[in-house]
């Protein structure tokens, strides 16, 4: 693309050479050229962003969304973490004590869950449960027990909450990459509302599936099996239940359709890291292991899993300078009803 300075230049040489008259810098001219340059330069970047706009490869965001609707494809809206907390006192309660619907309590790192009832700790009593969620919609609001303890606005004599169980169920809005990915396959893999694409399809688009695969005729002529994941792994019974209802309701006559969690195996990772000078030593190990382990999730359901990228992963975390790979010591290929789960994720330090 051309900028402001090549298309003066050219406008000016042109000028030049048809006018016969040289156009000095700063003058009228200039000035009134340098400005219709600027302005075709910004047509210039208007007329690419169109373009990446108008083709599925490249668009983004609301663009990416239209896309996807005339492929029958919906983003997948986020969630919010849902819970409980628990409000105490140190000694009981000389009389109730009210814990008001919309209180607000967050983690050290500051982020905020609601309650959704309003609840009482009993005279006598020290404590109460109340159902809350997070509330942001996404990954975030994943809270791992005991660490939703403190109180933005404390309810009148309660002297401190937290979580006696994880907050969990939070999901990211589906990003442009993963919706991109969907509308790619679409066309790859075109439905005609009784083959294994539609059943797959139609997989997807329940909130809270991260990749599916189906298998005609598993159990005989006429059956289908669809296993899917959540993000995080394997699905809930819930989330099964969901996915069953779904293609029930449209499935083709006469064809028994079931939903299956995948079978799960565990692979183990070693390594020893040299850590680069001025980089704190446990920190970069600590890096590396929670980069590996984000390598795990539904969607590689099926996948093959290179030791390239295991090493790549390594390699390109901050503070590394070099590595050894002692397991695996080769390429897992998945079957497509199996997802690999991260076993024991050992990172040592090379000295």
């Amino acid at each position: 693309m051309k900028t402001a300075n090549e298309i003066f230049e050219e406008m000016k040489a042109v000028f030049e050479e048809k006018s016969g008259y040289a156009v000095s810098d700063g003058c009228d001219m200039a000035v009134r050229m340098y400005a219709a340059a600027a302005q075709t330069e910004a047509l210039y970047i208007y007329a690419d962003w169109t373009l990446r706009q108008s083709f599925p490869q490249s668009a983004e965001g609301q663009y990416l969304d239209s896309h996807a609707l005339a492929r029958g494809i919906v983003r997948k809206e986020g969630s919010k973490a849902a819970g409980e907390l628990v409000f105490f006192v140190n000694s009981a309660a000389v009389n109730d004590i009210l814990i008001p619907a919309g209180t607000v309590c967050m983690t050290a790192d500051g982020v905020s869950f609601v309650t959704l009832d309003s609840s009482i700790i009993p005279e006598g009593e020290k404590i109460c449960t109340v159902k809350a969620q997070a509330l942001s919609v996404g990954t975030q609001g994943n809270a791992a027990k005991r660490t939703v303890n403190y109180m933005t606005d404390a309810p009148g004599g309660v002297e401190g909450c937290t979580n006696t169980y994880a907050f969990t169920g939070g999901e990211d809005e589906e990003s442009d990459d993963e919706l991109r990915a969907r509308i790619m396959d679409s066309y790859r893999g075109l439905s005609n509302g009784a083959n294994a694409a539609w059943y797959k399809k139609k997989a997807l688009e329940v909130d809270g599936v991260a990749a599916a695969t189906v298998v005609p005729c598993a159990r005989g002529v006429g059956t289908v099996d669809v296993i899917i994941t959540a993000e995080d792994g394997v699905p809930s019974a819930e989330l099964i239940a969901n996915v069953q209802s779904a293609l029930e309701a449209e499935r083709e006559i006469c064809v028994d359709v079931s939903v299956y969690a995948p079978e799960t195996v565990s692979l183990s990772i070693a390594a020893e890291v040299k850590v680069k000078a001025g980089y704190e030593p446990s920190a970069v190990l600590q890096n590396v292991k929670t980069s590996l382990e984000e390598m795990f999730g539904g969607g590689i359901l099926g996948r093959k899993v290179y030791c390239a990228e295991i090493c790549d992963r390594i390699y390109h975390t901050e503070g590394v300078e070099s590595y050894r790979l002692t397991a695996p010591d080769f390429d897992y290929a998945a079957p497509e009803n199996v997802l690999l789960c991260a076993g024991t994720i050992s990172v040592g330090r090379w000295e």
